[in-house]
């Protein structure tokens, strides 16, 4: 089966062996897929519309435009089919037929509210399935999608650290209005995930284009940083959410106006975190500190 994801990148310059990274930053768009299998919409019990809102809605197109050159992964394959941003373990047993609850830990607050490994609700539209899959069914979706993406994302970040000493994820998101929240949401897992100069760029670069920004509220990232991080080894990684009303049109539904103007903040913020990832070596403590 062929990858559900695309990897774009660019190798190194100075006659630099193919895939060896140009960039120490890695950019990942997840939750922006529109391909929608068709076992998934035989499964529908609601028009096949009530899924777009489990997706980033074209954030996918914000963010190509404004990579550079570093190495991007962005999933196809559509968040309903299966959310790559949870743990292969957060299998709800209200549709996976191969969930054994005495087995599981306990329930995350988004596997109960229904967004699990396999959603089960899309916001107020209700229960999306008409019925449980198979054990045999998610597995499979684990097998060719999952798995490929994380391994993926494992490999490109392993190889930045491997050139640069330091490597750092940017995971693409977007996020409903939230009424007079930030336009922009960084996520750190509350300082887990990435040393705090790395957010300090984010938050810089965002407030120098305009845009007001907030810390872990109401996002403060998932399965991808809590698996991928690991900053006492030099891979950091934050979450990006971006007000669709930023860039999408009044509907909600298509590119819209602010597009142009999303794409330069990003670009301004990746940017920024390259800076401070290529400055890693002048770090008084250097890779060490990558540590904090």
């Amino acid at each position: 089966m062929d990858a559900s994801f695309d990897r774009i990148d660019d190798a190194a310059p100075g006659g630099a062996a193919a895939g060896v990274p140009a960039s120490p930053v890695v950019l990942s768009v997840p939750h922006a897929g529109r391909d929608y299998p068709l076992a998934l919409r035989a499964a529908l019990r609601l028009p096949a519309a009530a899924l777009v809102v489990l997706e980033d809605r074209y954030v996918d197109l914000v963010a190509i435009a404004a990579r550079g050159t570093q190495t991007m992964l962005v999933q196809r394959r559509a968040r309903a089919w299966i959310d790559l941003n949870r743990g292969e373990g957060e299998r709800d047993p209200k549709v996976d037929e191969g969930v054994r609850p005495q087995a599981q830990p306990a329930p995350s607050t988004k596997l109960r509210s229904g967004l699990g490994l396999v959603p089960r609700r899309a916001g107020a539209a209700g229960d999306l399935w008409s019925r449980r899959f198979s054990d045999a069914e998610v597995t499979a979706r684990i097998a060719a999608d999952h798995r490929p993406y994380h391994l993926a994302l494992e490999q490109a970040l392993a190889a930045a650290r491997a050139r640069f000493g330091i490597a750092v994820l940017l995971d693409v998101h977007s996020m409903p209005p939230v009424g007079d929240h930030a336009r922009i949401v960084l996520g750190d897992r509350f300082g887990r995930s990435a040393a705090g100069r790395f957010v300090a760029r984010l938050e810089a670069a965002a407030a120098d284009a305009g845009f007001s920004t907030a810390l872990n509220s109401p996002y403060a990232g998932g399965h991808i940083l809590e698996r991928h991080a690991t900053p006492a080894r030099g891979i950091h990684a934050i979450q990006i959410e971006i007000d669709r009303t930023l860039y999408l049109d009044h509907a909600l539904d298509g590119p819209g106006p602010g597009l142009a103007r999303t794409t330069a903040l990003l670009r301004r913020m990746i940017a920024a975190v390259e800076d401070e990832a290529r400055r890693a070596s002048d770090w008084p403590d250097g890779i060490a500190l990558a540590a904090e």
